[in-house]
């Protein structure tokens, strides 16, 4: 398996790191710890035009020690307890959200890992954020780390390709191995009004949305079973939970109700301008969890979706 370990020196990175330390990583699995550094320019740039103080090439060296100062620490901490892990350090200057999704393609990732700022949720609506920018584009899993915690595990199952992708990265990866894992379906819920509904017709209507509701039930009750059971086969402890509600709203209830440690899920990858209006479950799942989140994309899904835009990037060493 092949890691991309993203880090910059901050609170949620050494937390990431932490986490990649305590993991059962299987023999041959690599980790590439990758530090992004503003480019030059972004080190000094202003849009009231500033002058470039006297020391620029002090504080640029500063900036890019730092940045190696966090590979290191993640280096030290990953080695302290997983010592056999073929470790590569890779130091970049550019847009961060850019670089890693160029790494993760380039290096052929199969998982992106990284801390989560803790953005508020509205600032991280409007502005985005790193992580939520790489959820978007990853060409693989990624993991928003948290905290230390991977478990136990939340796995919201739609029924939809990308929660099928999600169950058998659960299944498969060794990570899972030994973890409780609570498979949620979510039946949304959305009682006609009668202010929205014609007097003569409400009966009816009301009529068809508990016909409409019974059969979600059913379908997501049957499918959350087929994925508890499939789970089960591969050796882990599954067990079904069907809850009724708005999705995002409902996964984050269950995490917080099972006291999780990691929210699975697929994403259908939506992004700009329709996220923003109508946003997606994955990204309000990533914006309000309690805890760490796995987002996973369907891999032919994201084998046709488009190169990621700005990806211009300054190599500064490569080294280890």
């Amino acid at each position: 398996m092949r890691i991309l370990l993203a880090v910059d020196g901050s609170a949620p990175a050494e937390r990431a790191a932490a986490l990649i330390a305590s993991m059962p990583w299987d023999d041959g699995d690599r980790l590439r710890i990758l530090s992004v550094a503003p480019a030059r320019g972004e080190v000094f740039g202003s849009i009231w035009g500033a002058p470039i103080p006297p020391n620029a090439e002090d504080i640029d060296a500063a900036v890019i020690d730092g940045h190696r100062a966090a590979i290191d620490r993640a280096e030290e901490e990953v080695r302290a307890t997983r010592g056999a892990l073929e470790i590569e350090p890779v130091l970049l200057r550019g847009r961060p959200a850019s670089v890693i999704v160029d790494q993760a393609r380039a290096a052929a990732a199969d998982l992106i890992v990284l801390g989560h700022r803790g953005l508020g949720t509205w600032q991280s609506r409007l502005l985005g954020s790193v992580s939520a920018e790489v959820v978007d584009h990853a060409p693989c899993p990624v993991l928003v780390v948290r905290d230390d915690q991977l478990g136990p595990v939340v796995l919201a199952d739609d029924g939809s390709p990308d929660a099928r992708a999600a169950s058998d990265v659960v299944a498969d990866w060794s990570m899972f191995r030994g973890l409780p894992v609570t498979v949620v379906g979510v039946v949304p819920g959305a009682i006609p009004s009668a202010t929205a509904v014609a007097p003569l017709m409400l009966e009816e209507s009301m009529s068809r949305y508990f016909d409409v509701e019974e059969a979600e039930r059913r379908m997501r009750t049957s499918g959350c079973a087929g994925t508890v059971e499939r789970l089960r086969a591969a050796g882990i402890d599954a067990v079904a939970e069907i809850r009724q509600g708005d999705p995002a709203h409902e996964i984050v209830a269950a995490a917080r109700s099972t006291r999780a440690g990691l929210v699975v899920l697929g994403t259908r990858g939506l992004t700009g301008l329709r996220r923003l209006l109508i946003g997606s479950v994955a990204r309000n799942v990533l914006l309000s969890a309690p805890c760490s989140v796995l987002v996973v994309r369907d891999t032919l899904a994201s084998a046709s979706a488009g190169d990621h835009a700005g990806r211009t990037r300054e190599v500064v060493t490569a080294f280890g």
